[in-house]
């Protein structure tokens, strides 16, 4: 078990990450080593210390060069859920389970819009992990949500094991070309069912689906994990960066505005500090 799990790799990701890396923690970080899209696509940073003027690949370099140097390794896997199991936390990436003693959520702003149903029918046909709930809709029809063709091999995977597959992108063109994949440019209005998913509504019409995938890069906290308080779309913390949960933590551009890179930096620094003295206070439990 971890004494501390990061999610994400922001600029508070990134932080957090170093500072526990200093203060020698045993800790894994959540992420990819593109590190971020808002820094990668950031034309000019005018107001960051010691980097005057710089451009966000410009950043993301010496970002990098300052993890490498430091030996921190990103564990590049999407956590899709994250469950309090009682004085420990449990998250599930890519098929695999990861447990630790703490978590410092630094997943940014979700960017894609959640759409109804979608947050009442988790784990009750809809899911964010294709590798993990792929097998359960073996022959099945299934409705699949995918918000970038990066996603696209997580659909390839899907249409060899379901029956018909009805895609939905916010984008036109696809390469994806399956004789039991149905797109449509567009996402639905609506996942539908009482207990579980029995369709999709898009553009007035029900399509009936035993389930729903949704590909994408974020997900709402507050559905990752069960319970956490929100506002306005942010989670909510202290002046530690703690949220309601004892044991989480939270950094960065999910806990709100301003959405600048110091901040976060300094929020991701702030949380690991506050995560030593809760590491302390339970030390025996």
């Amino acid at each position: 078990m971890y004494d501390l799990m990061i999610i994400g790799s922001g600029p508070a990701g990134i932080s957090a990450a170093l500072t526990a890396k200093a203060r020698n923690l045993n800790f894994i970080w959540f992420g990819s080593r593109a590190l971020s899209t808002k820094i990668e696509k950031a034309e000019k940073i005018m107001n960051y210390p010691g980097l005057p003027a710089v451009t966000g690949s410009e950043m993301q370099s010496v970002f990098l060069k300052q993890i490498d140097d430091c030996g921190i390794t990103i564990t590049e896997s999407q956590v899709n859920s994250i469950y309090d199991c009682g004085g420990y936390f449990a998250a599930g990436a890519d098929n695999e389970i990861y447990e630790a003693k703490a978590v410092i959520m630094t997943v940014g702003m979700t960017t894609t819009r959640e759409i109804e149903g979608e947050a009442r029918l988790l784990g009750c046909g809809v899911s964010y992990c294709a590798t993990c709930d792929g097998a359960l809709y073996k022959n099945k029809d299934i409705a699949v949500i995918c918000a970038s063709p990066k996603f696209e091999d997580e659909v390839t995977f899907l249409a060899g094991l379901a029956n018909h597959i009805y895609l939905f992108t916010p984008y036109k063109e696809t390469t994806l070309q399956y004789d039991n994949i149905t797109h449509f440019n567009g996402l639905p209005a609506s996942v539908d069912g009482d207990k579980k998913v029995a369709s999709v509504t898009f553009k007035g019409e029900a399509i009936p689906v035993s389930g729903a995938f949704f590909l994408k890069d974020s997900i709402n906290p507050g559905v990752l994990l069960s319970g956490l308080d929100m506002a306005g779309g942010h989670i909510i913390v202290d002046r530690t960066q703690k949220t309601n949960i004892d044991g989480v933590y939270a950094a960065g551009d999910c806990t709100g505005r301003p959405y600048q890179y110091a901040k976060a930096v300094g929020e991701g620094n702030v949380a690991v500090h506050s995560v030593l003295d809760y590491l302390k206070k339970h030390k025996d439990n």
